[in-house]
């Protein structure tokens, strides 16, 4: 383990009760080892992305304190993802159980086969950018400007804040 790197992760469900899975993975990804649980956003209800006809998704985001490195939280996310039942590999942009993205890892600027950081799709997401700006609407994303910034570029019509 390393020194301690605060990291944004996204999560997504549309399969099940939807609500209830994002509840228990937030508290799965506070109990990674080597991770503490610093903020949580509300849940968003979205459309789904692709051309697979499916529900609508519930999404959140969550910021760990991880001493994790970035390629042992990505095993230690698609780890969480199997327990709830994901399958990978899936239908692209089909429906799922539990999808979790590592959106940021710290300032880190990765892009090899396997990890991309940011996430690249992060900046043009509004279920993503609205859960980060529950967390932290001045939160930086390397190379791209800060959350609040991006998600007042992004057509964000289509999702709602749950109660």
């Amino acid at each position: 383990m390393s020194v301690a790197v605060l990291a944004h992760v996204g999560l997504g469900s549309n399969l099940g009760d939807s609500r209830a899975i994002i509840a228990q993975a937030v508290q799965a990804l506070g109990g990674l080892p080597g991770c503490e649980l610093m903020a949580r956003s509300a849940d968003y209800q979205s459309p789904p992305w692709g051309p697979v006809p499916q529900p609508d998704y519930i999404n959140a985001a969550v910021r760990l304190r991880t001493r994790l490195t970035a390629p042992d939280l990505l095993e230690a996310l698609l780890a969480t993802e199997r327990a709830f039942g994901r399958m990978r590999p899936g239908e692209r942009w089909g429906p799922r159980t539990l999808d979790l993205d590592l959106l940021l890892y710290g300032d880190t600027v990765c892009d090899e086969e396997h990890l991309q950081l940011p996430h690249p799709r992060i900046g043009s997401r509004a279920f993503v950018l609205l859960p980060l700006a529950d967390i932290d609407p001045a939160l930086v994303i390397p190379g791209q400007g800060t959350v609040a910034w991006l998600l007042a570029r992004v057509d964000a019509s289509g999702c709602r804040r749950l109660g």
